[in-house]
Formats: structure tokens, sequence, C-alpha cells
């Protein structure tokens, strides 16, 4: 048994579009059944969501039956939430506000092994196919994808410094929360916002420097990729399930 390749860093570096979907419920059920759709991938977010770190796994193995690949949000840039993550198996992490290259260093080290890294050894787990894949210590570092989120202005104006750092594979910019470091809260929309996030994309393609955004509507979606976005979520699986509920109340009642 061997240790899976990461298919999204593979695509990622290749150039390839990719979209994905943002998961913030904590179900099994919707996780499998959303997995079979044909997206690239889908995250599991744990920073803005009641999902625990408990919850991750099954959400994980519930999802591997669809050809989606899979990344996880950890709650925070931590070591210790980081390496508990890989154990239980996610190969792509998006790791939040990331402010600064010694951050991104930083983030990076705690998913890789010594002398590269400092990540714990353990050997029975779930990443490791619980030390079925005799080659995982060999590879693990390797197949590990780090995503950064730069989600402020003063992140934006270090963007290449941290787009710099060996062993990031991409940056994603946060729309929402660029837009409160803006003074537009609630309003990603707003035209200051859109100009960052188009000049943003800009400058991590002159770097080469994949580089990804969350997008809630296929709008939004479309419009980030012709900007240049490689990796676009389209859309957050709550949003589709009020949505949808809100569209069929109103046919009924209509």
């Amino acid at each position: 048994m061997h240790t899976p390749e990461n298919e999204f860093k593979r695509r990622l570096l290749a150039g390839d579009a990719l979209y994905g979907l943002w998961m913030s419920l904590s179900s099994p059920i919707a996780a499998e059944a959303l997995s079979l759709l044909g997206f690239d991938w889908l995250l599991f977010d744990t920073e803005h969501s009641a999902v625990d770190l408990a919850q991750v796994q099954p959400l994980l193995q519930a999802a591997s039956v669809g050809s989606a690949s899979l990344a996880v949000r950890p709650a925070w840039n931590d070591k210790v939430l980081i390496k508990r993550m890989l154990d239980i198996g996610a190969q792509t992490l998006l790791v939040p506000f990331v402010q600064t290259a010694e951050e991104a260093a930083a983030a990076v080290a705690a998913t890789r092994y010594p002398p590269y890294g400092i990540r714990g050894v353990a050997g029975g787990t779930r990443a490791s196919r619980f030390g079925l894949a005799a080659d995982y210590f060999e590879k693990a570092n390797s197949q590990i994808a780090v995503i950064v989120q730069v989600e402020t202005a003063e992140a934006l104006s270090r963007l290449e410094e941290i787009a710099a750092v060996p062993g990031v594979d991409g940056v994603f910019i946060g729309p929402s929360d660029l837009a409160a470091s803006f003074g537009h809260l609630g309003n990603p929309g707003a035209q200051e916002v859109q100009a960052a996030l188009k000049d943003a994309v800009t400058r991590l393609k002159a770097v080469n420097t994949p580089a990804g955004i969350l997008a809630t509507n296929s709008a939004d979606a479309k419009r980030y990729r012709s900007w240049g976005y490689a990796f676009v979520s389209a859309a957050v699986d709550m949003g589709i399930l009020v949505q949808g509920a809100a569209k069929v109340l109103k046919d009924v009642r209509g």
C-alpha cells in the first residue's frame, strides 16, 4: 500500500482551473453526496463553523468516495492543530490569517517532518493508512499542499514576500475579511475591494503563484476565474441549502 498522490496539488501546479465547494456542515452524509457531483475540490472549514477536529475525520472518510480532492481549513495557524489535521489524513491545508512571510514559513514548517520542519511523528494514523503505507514518511512532505490565506490590507502589502516562501503552494484571498480591513464590512462587492482582488491575482500571476478565492455564487466565481484565479470556491454548502429551501417556500406560496 502506498501514500496517495495529492491530486489537488498536482493539478494546481499544472495550471488547471479548479472549482470547489466550501463546506461548513458537520454532516458526513452531505459530504459524501456532494463529493459525487464532480467538483474539483471540497474544503471543510473549521474556522468559521461548528465543525470540531473529531468531526473532520468522518467528513474526510465520507467524501473520499467521490472524485473531489479534499482540503481542510484549521481554525488557526497553529502547529498543534495543523499536526492533528495532517494525522487524520488531510493532505491540503488552507491556513487562515497569514500576515507575514514568517507566519507563512511557520505554517509550512508545521506540515513538514524534520529536518525540514517540526511536525511530530506518529506511526499508525489515518494519514499513513494506519501504518500500512510503508512509504509515508518518505513521501509525506512532498504530498502536502500548503495554501496560505491573505485577508487584510496589511497582508496584501506583503503579498509577494508571502508567496515566495518555500513550500507555499498557493495564496488564497479572503474577500470578506479583506473588505472589513478596507472599511467595507459585509460588502466585498465594494469597488475598492474588487479592485484589490483583481490586483492581487495579477501580482500573484506575475510571481507564478496560484491564487484562490471564495465566491458565494456562480457569477462571482466566473468573474474571479476570468481574472486569473486558479482555484475558486463557487458556493458555500449552507448557502445552497438555505437559498434552495427559500426558493421552494417562495414557489409554493407564490
